[in-house]
C-alpha cells in the first residue's frame, strides 16, 4: 500500500520569486529519517483529481529539520499552489523518504566530489553538499551551478554561508545564461564543450571520487558524456533527473483486428504489503496501471520513469521497461523493475512491491 502521513507545515521562505522552502514537521507516524538527496512524495486532491507530486529534500541529514524546495511551473497545479497559498498550520500527506541519489558516508575517507546542478536541481546537491562536508572533514566539493540570471539563483544565500563555514572545502560555479560574468567561461549553457573547458582550466577531473548531476535530461546527458570522456566509470557518476522534462512513457502500438484478444491478456500477481491478488491485464497496459486499475494501492509518484517511487521487484515472467531514468545498473540486474514503465511479454508475470 502506498502509505501517505500526515506533515504539517511550520514555515515557508521564499527563495526567489518563484520557488520556496518548506519546512515540514512529522505528525507522529512513518521513519523520515532521510538519507541526503532523498525526495518526498506529496499527493493533494484538485477538484476531485489527485495530483502527485516529488520534492527533493533541500536540508543536511544533521539539520535536524525536514524541508523541501518548490519551484513554481508554469500550468504545474501542485507547484503552483505550494507557491502561492501554502501556510505554515496547513497539513500536507507525503510518502516517507524514497530516492537512490546519494552514496555512503565514509568519515575516514576523504573524497572529492563533483557536483553540477541546473535551476531547482539544486535542492538535492545542496542536501548532499551540507551532509558530506559535515560528516567527511576532509571531504571536497566543487558545484558547478547552471541558471538564468542571478535572480534565478535558489539558495544562493545560503550556498554562500555554506561556502564560508568550511573555508578552502566547497568551490562554487555559477554559470549564467543571460547575466553578465567577468569571466567568459562562466556564461552560456553547460554543455560538453563548457565542460571541457572547466576541467582544463577550473576543475582537477582526474582526483574526482563521485559526480553529482541534477536538472534537465539535455544538460545532463551532456554533461554525463564529458565525464566519461575525461575517465569517470559510469559508478561514479550520480543521476537526479527532472520529471517535468520527461514526455512520459513510449506509445505502444495498438492490438491488431486480427490478433486473437486472448493472446493479448497476461495473469499477473501481484505483491503488496504481505498480500498477493491476481489480476488479468491488457499487454498494452502497464503494470502499476493495472493494478490501480484493480483498486490496488500501488505506490507511484512521476508515472514517467523518472523517480522510483513505483519501483517493484519481477519475481517470475518478462516484461519491457519502455523507460528508466531511475534504476541503477545493478537493480535491473538484480530483476527490480519500474512498474509505471513495464508492459507484459509473458502470459504470466508475479511482481513484488514489498522487495526493496
Amino acid at each position: 500500500m502506498a502509505r501517505f502521513h500526515d506533515l504539517t507545515v511550520t514555515h515557508v521562505r521564499k527563495t526567489i520569486r518563484d520557488a520556496v522552502e518548506v519546512t515540514l514537521q512529522p505528525n507522529g507516524s512513518g521513519n523520515f529519517d532521510f538519507i541526503q538527496g532523498q525526495y518526498l512524495t506529496f499527493k493533494r486532491d484538485f477538484d476531485g483529481v489527485e495530483i502527485r507530486r516529488s520534492y527533493s529534500i533541500c536540508a543536511g541529514r544533521d539539520d535536524g529539520v525536514l524541508k523541501v524546495g518548490i519551484k513554481k511551473v508554469a500550468g504545474g497545479a501542485f507547484s503552483t499552489w505550494a507557491n502561492d497559498q501554502l501556510e505554515p498550520g496547513m497539513v500536507l500527506q507525503a510518502m516517507e523518504p524514497m530516492g537512490n541519489f546519494h552514496t555512503p558516508i565514509t568519515p575516514e575517507q576523504p573524497k572529492t566530489y563533483l557536483g553540477f546542478a541546473g535551476g531547482s536541481g539544486i535542492t538535492p546537491v545542496l542536501s548532499i553538499m551540507k551532509t558530506v562536508l559535515m560528516a567527511e572533514p576532509d571531504a571536497r566539493f566543487t558545484l558547478v551551478y547552471a541558471n538564468q540570471g542571478v535572480n534565478t539563483i535558489m539558495f544562493r544565500e545560503e550556498i554562500e554561508d555554506l561556502k564560508n563555514q568550511h573555508m578552502g572545502r566547497l568551490s562554487v560555479i555559477h554559470v549564467l545564461e543571460s547575466d553578465a560574468q567577468d569571466i567568459e567561461l562562466f556564461r552560456g549553457r553547460v554543455d560538453p564543450e563548457k565542460c571541457a573547458a572547466l576541467f582544463e582550466h577550473w576543475i582537477d577531473i582526474d582526483s574526482v571520487d563521485t559526480a553529482f548531476i541534477c536538472g534537465p535530461e539535455p544538460m545532463m546527458l551532456g554533461i554525463a558524456a564529458s565525464l566519461k570522456d575525461h575517465g569517470l566509470t559510469e559508478d561514479q557518476i550520480k543521476f537526479e533527473l527532472f520529471a517535468s522534462g520527461q514526455p512520459g512513457r513510449l506509445e505502444r502500438s495498438a492490438v491488431h483486428a486480427d490478433e486473437n484478444p486472448a493472446t493479448q491478456q497476461t495473469m499477473a500477481r501481484v505483491t503488496m504489503d504481505g498480500a498477493t491478488r491476481t489480476i488479468q491485464m491488457d499487454r498494452n497496459t502497464t503494470v502499476l496501471d493495472a493494478a490501480l486499475d484493480n483498486a490496488l494501492d500501488a505506490p507511484y509518484a512521476c508515472k514517467a520513469g523518472v523517480c522510483s517511487t513505483c519501483k517493484c521487484k519481477l519475481l517470475t515472467g518478462e516484461v519491457e521497461m519502455a523507460a528508466n531514468h531511475a534504476l541503477e545498473d545493478y537493480e535491473v540486474r538484480a530483476g527490480f523493475i519500474l512498474s509505471c514503465q513495464s508492459f507484459p511479454l509473458t502470459d504470466v508475470i508475479e511482481v513484488d512491491y514489498d522487495e526493496h
